[in-house]
């Protein structure tokens, strides 16, 4: 579910940038393929921090998958991009510089089952999309809901399904039990983000019922609106249910955390609509990872297990 903002970007803008913080790559050797079959590909070691590193370092190429996916990627390696600093999906490991968490994790597991390197950029939500259009990566897995809005721009092979959640002061001293009890309250979430949406949504019905306005506080990011509740200028902020209870888990930040019922959708990897080839790439590893249980292996080893999905569907978003 998409939390953070997406704005178009000027292309030479885009094009103008540096090389994003953050990046990882899994370097592999290969030899030349013989009688027409794919090389054998031996690829890095997943981070040592990251906590599906064993499954990950298990997974060995799809020769079927391997042979079908675009040539550019036995080349170029995938070029991935996410944006760190949204756990557990996406975070850094005590390096400060390598991309660990589900998204990564994800990202390694298909690129190792179509023997490919994998290159991971840290980049600011607002450019990926854009970033994916210009050709600089071939796509974005940044906890990205698959909305109408967004399949005009991009396509997705949904990957998870995950939903809304608040965070509140602990012991909930405001009394919040769900959107109803935001009326008169001050919300804070990420500007232009789903999460922005379900607050003018909640502000709406309150209207609606004759009760107080939601005052809605806008930031960049999902720190600077959680800081707002923890100082105390919000009773709750907005936020994908699985970064909420990652958040609460932290007892530093004396927060709890809530589901939002009847939020839930798909987050997808999203990638250019014209590039078909590596669309079924990516799908087909990723059912491959489903149906052997690798997939849901990734996803127990950070405790996601409730965001599985049974098939890798494109375009699932409604």
């Amino acid at each position: 579910m998409k939390i953070r903002t997406i704005t178009a970007l000027a292309a030479g803008a885009l094009l103008a940038a540096t090389t994003a913080c953050g990046a990882q790559s899994l370097d592999g050797g290969a030899a030349a393929p013989a009688d027409g079959e794919t090389a054998a590909v031996t690829l890095d070691q997943a981070p040592t921090e990251e906590k599906a590193a064993d499954v990950i370092n298990a997974i060995t190429p799809d020769k079927d998958l391997a042979a079908k996916a675009p040539a550019r990627l036995k080349s170029q390696g995938l070029k991935v991009v996410t944006s760190v600093g949204y756990p557990p999906m996406e975070v850094y490991a005590s390096d400060g510089k390598t991309a660990i968490g589900f998204d990564p994790a994800l990202a390694r597991a298909i690129a190792r089952k179509l023997g490919a390197k994998v290159t991971i950029a840290d980049e600011e939500f607002n450019s990926q999309i854009p970033g994916v259009l210009t050709g600089r990566y071939d796509f974005v897995i940044s906890s990205m809901s698959d909305t109408p809005e967004r399949q005009t721009q991009v396509t997705f092979v949904d990957y998870v399904q995950a939903g809304a959640g608040m965070l509140i002061k602990k012991g909930n001293p405001a009394k919040i039990s769900g959107p109803a009890d935001l009326c008169g309250k001050t919300v804070s979430v990420v500007d232009n983000g789903s999460s922005m949406e379900l607050a003018e949504k909640y502000d709406a019905d309150c209207k609606k019922d004759g009760k107080p306005a939601v005052n809605v506080l806008k930031f960049p990011g999902d720190q600077e609106a959680l800081i707002q509740v923890t100082g105390g200028r919000a009773q709750a902020t907005i936020t994908d249910y699985v970064v909420a209870a990652s958040k609460a888990a932290d007892p530093k930040l004396e927060v709890e955390a809530l589901s939002l019922d009847g939020t839930e959708s798909p987050w997808g990897i999203g990638m250019k609509p014209d590039d078909k080839q590596l669309i079924d790439s990516v799908k087909g590893a990723l059912d491959s990872l489903i149906a052997s249980g690798e997939y849901a292996n990734l996803l127990k080893a950070w405790n996601l297990d409730k965001l599985a999905v049974q098939s890798a569907v494109i375009n699932g978003g409604k």
